[in-house]
């Protein structure tokens, strides 16, 4: 007998925010290859707070653009060493952080990378991705997208 699930369907890649830390648009790619999610960090430093590992980054939401960049400290709740695709292997922080994906918020682990190679500020991965949501690998945005005034800041052009 098999269950059947109601799950909000999305694209393989979509506009999702990050309320914990005020981002409401960095565009990530659904990827149900990875099993953690993964969000481009930049100055990444280490601190200790009352004997305690925090981690203090930056987020610029915007491809090829410093616009709207937040600072953020987080508590790490793990190190992880994470593989890429390429094989290459590192270790990485890793922070909880909810996102919000279809209009709908889940609580999410997030391993922080520098992801200056890839097309993607973020990576969405199966351990959030299994919280109701199923992904048409032939589908875009299904999300909607934020005003063309911000999209325009993602293409760089002011």
């Amino acid at each position: 007998m098999t269950e059947h699930h109601s799950y909000t369907l999305a694209g393989w890649r979509e506009w999702v925010g990050l309320p914990d830390i005020g981002v409401p648009w960095v565009k990530a790619k659904l990827d149900t290859g990875a099993r953690s999610s993964s969000l481009h960090a930049f100055d990444l430093e280490e601190l200790d707070r009352d004997g305690l590992r925090w981690v203090r980054f930056t987020v610029r939401p915007w491809q090829r653009s410093e616009a709207d960049a937040v600072q953020v400290e987080r508590p790490v709740l793990d190190v992880r060493e994470v593989r890429s695709s390429s094989g290459h292997s590192e270790e990485r922080y890793v922070v909880a952080l909810d996102l919000t994906l279809m209009g709908r918020q889940v609580p999410a682990e997030m391993t922080l990378a520098r992801r200056d190679e890839m097309g993607f500020r973020m990576l969405v991965g199966r351990e959030a991705l299994r919280q109701g949501f199923a992904v048409d690998p032939g589908r875009s945005y299904l999300g909607g997208r934020p005003p063309l005034a911000l999209r325009r800041r993602n293409r760089g052009k002011g």
